[in-house]
């Protein structure tokens, strides 16, 4: 399996300049706890990646205003990314070394096309390798340093 067989395709993304109010808005109204961060809605070239975290870490603890834009609270490194023909096991093996949960996957000219997350491989792999999925899950969410 590849990151395309895997991937939710074409994720809703936002761009640097908008508001951190309507990243959470729109993670709220789509469920989703990560939104690809791009230069502009037609070329969608992939600059980094704002989680719900972010927004809690980054800005709602740090007490910005409502009107902080989405590129002084995002993700820019190390940003982690696949392509469309990675393979299952490099997928696993990049979220265990970089320790993250979701891979934006990338074309060859940066664009997003979609994103894959540990909840993408339990319900595509987990039912047929039930262990590598408890296996992903563990290396990836071994405890990190606290930083002040």
């Amino acid at each position: 399996m590849t990151a395309r067989d895997l991937m939710t395709p074409n994720p809703a993304v936002i761009t640097a300049d908008d508001a951190i109010p309507k990243a959470a808005e729109m993670m709220k109204t789509l469920g989703v706890g990560v939104l690809p961060v791009v230069d502009d809605l037609q070329h969608r070239r992939l600059l980094g990646v704002l989680t719900d975290r972010d927004i809690v870490v980054r800005y709602v603890a740090i007490g910005h205003l409502a009107g902080s834009r989405v590129s002084d609270h995002m993700t820019r490194d190390p940003l982690v990314t696949v392509g469309s023909d990675t393979s299952l096991s490099e997928i696993a093996e990049k979220m265990e070394q970089h320790q993250v949960r979701r891979l934006p996957v990338v074309s060859d000219d940066g664009a997003v096309v979609g994103i894959v997350t540990q909840a993408d491989l339990a319900i595509s792999i987990g039912p047929n390798d039930p262990q590598l999925i408890e296996q992903i899950l563990e290396r990836v969410s071994r405890p990190g340093a606290l930083v002040y």
